[in-house]
């Protein structure tokens, strides 16, 4: 099943008196258990990618299917509901609120959906189990270490049973071996059937997902399969 489906999208940003084509007909499918990296210096088109794929942003012209639904066209505030429903972000910075607990920032999502208190709080113990943080659940963002925090993130971005993880720069501010802690998880998780994309500048990083997909000025590059963690990665063409 095909999970994303982008047809000859195009996103131009219009600065001053100037057209900023910042994606020039991207064409893309990710399916179901995907564990895909999207790569790309600044400026390549893959933040702007990234925003799209989370309904934060919509293309100037072009489509994308989102589990069927073309969510291209959709009005704001169906935007909303699908993106608490469907997709689970991680950001580099956490995002998490200084002011709740590992607990309570992982039952937002819950929140927001109008699921209940029991079953906010059994899905995100689960969650937090699931990540390795069963013995944090009351800690505050500031008691915890930068890779515990993104943990908390990954656990808050599963509560909602979405049909993607989106992570922008997962490991960006974590030292070497927290991040590959943080991609372990992904592909633990991965593993159980979770379609996830990663957006990073990091080849070691990228190397750890199944599929490499390249940007530059606005356009795909290379689309590769990567066989191995530990060896190059295998083109199957652009």
């Amino acid at each position: 099943m095909d999970v994303i489906k982008i047809s000859n999208l195009v996103k131009i940003y219009n600065q001053g008196e100037l057209a900023v084509k910042a994606l020039n007909n991207i064409n893309m499918t990710i399916v179901e258990r995907e564990f895909t990296s999207i790569m790309g210096a600044s400026g390549s088109g893959k933040s702007t990618m990234m925003n799209i794929l989370g309904c934060l942003d919509r293309p100037t012209s072009g489509s994308y299917w989102l589990e069927g639904i073309d969510v291209s066209k959709l009005p704001d505030s169906k935007l909303a509901a699908i993106r608490n429903k469907k997709i689970g972000f991680v950001f580099q910075s956490f995002n998490l609120l200084p002011k709740l607990n590992s607990l309570e920032n992982v039952e937002l999502p819950m929140v927001y959906a109008g699921v209940s208190g029991s079953v906010r709080h059994r899905k995100a113990s689960e969650a937090l189990e699931k990540v390795g943080l069963s013995d944090r659940v009351k800690h505050r963002p500031n008691e915890l270490s930068g890779g515990q925090r993104q943990r908390v993130a990954i656990a808050r971005s599963l509560v909602n049973d979405p049909s993607l993880i989106l992570a922008d720069e997962p490991t960006g501010n974590l030292d070497s071996q927290a991040g590959d802690e943080i991609m372990a998880i992904f592909k633990g998780l991965n593993d159980d059937g979770v379609t996830i994309v990663v957006v990073t500048h990091e080849p070691d990083i990228a190397r750890q997902t199944k599929r490499i997909v390249s940007f530059r000025d606005g356009v795909i590059i290379t689309d590769n399969l990567v066989y191995k963690p530990e060896t190059e990665a295998g083109g199957v063409g652009a």
